[in-house]
Order: C-alpha cells, then structure tokens, then sequence
C-alpha cells in the first residue's frame, strides 16, 4: 500500500504520525511541503492548510489520526 505523508520541519503532528508508522513497521514516503511547492499546491487542493496531510490509495487526512494508521496497519 502507498502512504505518503506530507510534513515539514518541527511539526509534532508530523513527527508523531511518522513515528507511529514506523512503530507498525509501514512503509511510507515523506513530503516536506516547506520545500516542495507542488507538493504543498496538491495538499491545497485537498482542502488541507497544515500538516501532516497523509495520502493513502483510498483516504487522505490531516493531523495526528492514531485510528487511521492502526486500521491502515490491519488491512
């Protein structure tokens, strides 16, 4: 399953999520929207203005969402 999560620097939100993921031993691909303007054009166009914004095939959210991650864990 692809996950990418959209962060930037000294964002705890961002680094809790990342965290938890490594905790489950998931595979994911981080973004920093501070320095990739695209990147922050397409977490715009999702209706996000924050971080972290994670992007799986099937769901997008924002914020630290430990219930997201533990359901993307058991699928």
């Amino acid at each position: 399953m692809a996950i990418t999560v959209y962060s930037k620097p000294s964002c705890v939100q961002c680094n809790l999520t990342k965290d938890l993921l490594d905790s489950r031993g998931m595979n994911y691909k981080t973004v920093d929207v501070s320095k990739d303007a695209k990147a922050l054009e397409f977490v715009k166009g999702l209706g996000y203005m924050g971080a972290p914004v994670v992007v799986t095939e099937d769901d997008h959210w924002y914020g630290f969402r430990p219930d997201k991650i533990k359901a993307l864990a058991a699928a």
